[in-house]
């Protein structure tokens, strides 16, 4: 068997997901790159002078989502807001729960988060990074206790989410979002 038709099977008999074609990725990198571009250049000019920090890794799996994907319904408001915000509560009620061991409260930072997130409908895939932030993020972020929920956690999101809603809107054949709450 060649490593052609090897593939095709392992695939589904040759069928695959669907590709994007070059509006679609322009729009999407413009997009991420104007949401990101926002929330640092806010960090740097703003939250970091403050001492505060606006700028999170899980931000980035956000920006994936809301500007490449901006129709899931993972990516809608609800679940972005909802979604980050839960997930650094719940992150820093189990560090200052769990003292040790790490790994344990990393896992139970994450766990948690998920189940939150489900029942309360506002499921965002980088909420389990928001959470688990919140337990391994340096001296800075952890300092901040629960205030990482509002800054950066929530007022990052809201600024990707005002740029979701001028990139994606932009263009007539995208419609973000799909619903509000």
């Amino acid at each position: 068997m060649s490593a052609v038709s090897l593939l095709q099977k392992m695939r589904g008999a040759g069928v695959s997901p669907p590709r994007v074609g070059a509006p679609e990725i322009l729009w999407s990198f413009l997009g991420a790159l104007g949401g990101i571009a926002a929330v640092a250049w806010l960090h740097e000019r703003i939250a970091d002078p403050a001492g505060l920090s606006l700028l999170i890794g899980s931000f980035g799996a956000s920006a994936v989502l809301l500007y490449g994907a901006p129709a899931s319904p993972l990516a809608q408001p609800r679940n972005l807001i909802g979604g980050h915000v839960l997930s650094a509560l719940v992150g820093v009620t189990v560090r200052l729960a769990i003292a040790s061991p790490d790994w344990l409260a990393c896992a139970v930072a994450v766990a948690a988060a998920i189940a939150l997130m489900h029942a309360t409908g506002t499921l965002h895939p980088p909420g389990g990074a928001t959470a688990l932030i919140a337990v391994t993020g340096g001296p800075k972020l952890l300092a901040l206790g629960y205030l990482y929920a509002l800054i950066p956690v929530l007022s990052g999101a809201l600024v990707m989410l005002a740029v979701a809603l001028v990139a994606v809107n932009a263009v007539p054949s995208r419609r973000y979002p799909q619903y509000w709450w």
